[in-house]
């Protein structure tokens, strides 16, 4: 598992030691993620150009791959070269981190991995586009939180990184 990011400065190591930890909670495939860090005015020009919605977000996902099982073959295909396989780009909003951490009463941190987190499931095929799979992806959500110690249930305990 291996990330990549844009702005070194924008993470802290205990910080991308909780993203890579999120990231191998979601698959364990041998994967490359590209994670950037970009203003209010840049994710909604990417927003806007790359979806069509005229206003900003808080993450995007670009995936390399329409489906899981292109994924997996593209892995397997790797495997023997010892290369992760880029599996896509994601892209958080560092004023919306701020903005939702205050707002949910949680840390940065918090907000940090779980909008990552919830990229990286898009990135391998989850979506949210009705209500089942909003369930299911959500769950998922929750599941990886809970297991790397940021649930909801700790996201007052967790010391502030950024």
């Amino acid at each position: 598992m291996e990330i990549i990011v844009n702005d070194e400065c924008a993470v802290t190591a205990q910080m991308m030691d909780k993203l890579r930890e999120a990231a191998s909670a979601c698959t364990d495939l041998d994967v490359e993620i590209s994670l950037s860090f970009v203003s209010l005015d840049e994710i909604h020009e990417l927003n806007r150009d790359y979806r069509g919605v005229d206003r900003p977000t808080d993450v995007l996902s670009f995936p390399m791959f329409e489906s899981i099982g292109e994924l997996e073959d593209a892995c397997g295909e790797r495997e023997e070269e010892g290369q992760p396989v880029p599996l896509g780009d994601v892209v958080i909003c560092m004023d919306k981190i701020i903005e939702q951490a205050e707002e949910f009463g949680h840390t940065r941190e918090r907000e940090t991995v779980y909008l990552f987190t919830h990229s990286v499931l898009h990135l391998l095929g989850y979506d949210h586009e009705t209500e089942d799979d909003r369930k299911q992806m959500r769950a998922r959500e929750e599941e990886i939180m809970d297991a790397i110690g940021l649930g909801r249930e700790t996201a007052g305990e967790e010391t502030e990184t950024q």
